[in-house]
């Protein structure tokens, strides 16, 4: 299968997922970033696409060439009560990089907003949508090609960003950082998609704070709740790109490894394979990924789902399907990994005798 060259003109996102296309989202910003040195942990804010935008551009081509259809503004937490006076040149920074790096391929620009600081000490609705109107003046300016409200806990206050992303004309999507319990507010998961969806999401689904199969649980919750209100939407999931089987209802952030110890939770290439199947099987059509997701876990969208895409993405050139390179291999134990059914049904060691398999909650 050859791998997809630079098409001319773009069709939109609803014009892609209305077809029945497949949109591979991208990964992990903060969290790569950080670990490469350009990210500080806890405000999680990013300055880096001004002061390193090297950098930002970089990761940005890696999740384009590894099969990425969407390049979305790194602008987490890039709201004016996380980052005073920078908030505008960072976000038309980011603008600027993503569509720079979009151009390259067939790829979006996707303008994100996500949940404010200020919700949950003041459930003030006009002063939450001031700061959210503020973001998407510059996205507007910019003009991306469709904004998305994400990592939202509260269905509230997603509601409240989607009526303002609606303001723009543009097509938006709605991602909350939710299991299979809900919202903060005990709100079910088929619920919070009902409210986004009647706000006026045309993609809704979850991001960040879940592993691949919680975040599917998760999603399959949400296409039920629509199913029996009648109202239709498009599906996304961005789920972690690690395993959290033992978090609670916060998700990651509650495990004690978060964030510098989350390193032998990470999944395997293998692992989202399996991830891309069962979510395309389950209707979900926008998929991506979230903290942790690495350019690989994205080319193993693209590579478990070519069939249904009728190409590769360029970073397949360098990559056998289900270990085949391994064929070449001078050791014969080695050339024996060349198969589907090893990397299919092993069950990876740690490498840490003395270590748990799973956690506790801190919360």
């Amino acid at each position: 299968m050859a791998a997809a060259g630079v098409p001319g003109d773009r069709k939109g996102i609803l014009e892609r997922l209305d077809s029945g296309e497949v949109v591979i989202g991208d990964g992990s910003f903060l969290i790569t970033l950080e670990k490469r040195g350009y990210v500080k942990a806890g405000r999680w804010t990013p300055e880096a696409v001004v002061e390193h935008p090297n950098a930002v551009r970089q990761l940005h081509m890696e999740f384009l060439r590894a099969g990425s259809n969407v390049m979305q503004t790194f602008t987490f937490s890039a709201s004016e009560d996380n980052m005073e006076s920078k908030w505008e040149d960072v976000n038309a920074a980011a603008c600027d990089l993503a569509r720079e790096v979009a151009g390259k391929g067939d790829a979006l620009v996707a303008g994100g907003i996500s949940q404010t600081s200020v919700y949950k000490h003041h459930k003030d609705e006009a002063t939450i949508k001031k700061i959210f109107r503020l973001q998407l003046e510059v996205f507007a300016r910019k003009n991306v090609d469709f904004v998305i409200a994400e990592y939202f806990e509260h269905a509230e206050e997603a509601v409240w960003a989607v009526e303002v992303l609606k303001e723009a004309g543009k097509p938006v999507a709605a991602t909350m950082c939710i299991g299979p319990e809900g919202d903060m507010h005990d709100v079910p998961p088929g619920e919070c998609a009902v409210k986004l969806v009647k706000a006026g999401a045309s993609i809704v689904g979850v991001n960040c704070r879940f592993g691949p199969s919680t975040s599917l649980r998760t999603m399959k919750l949400m296409k039920e709740g629509l199913q029996a209100a009648g109202l239709k939407a498009h599906l996304i999931v961005q789920s972690l790109g690690f395993h959290t089987p033992d978090c609670g209802k916060g998700g990651f952030l509650d495990l004690p490894e978060y964030p510098f110890a989350l390193e032998p939770r990470v999944a395997t290439r293998w692992d989202i394979q399996k991830y891309a199947r069962e979510a395309y099987n389950l209707g979900i059509r926008y998929i991506g990924g979230c903290c942790g997701f690495e350019p690989y876990h994205i080319r193993a969208i693209a590579e478990e789902l070519a069939p249904e895409r009728g190409f590769l993405p360029p970073a397949s050139e360098k990559h056998g399907s289900w270990g085949s390179g391994l064929d070449m291999h001078t050791k014969p134990w080695i050339r024996a990994r060349a198969r589907r059914e090893h990397w299919e049904n092993l069950l990876p060691a740690s490498g840490r005798p003395f270590c748990p398999s799973l956690s506790k909650p801190d919360a």
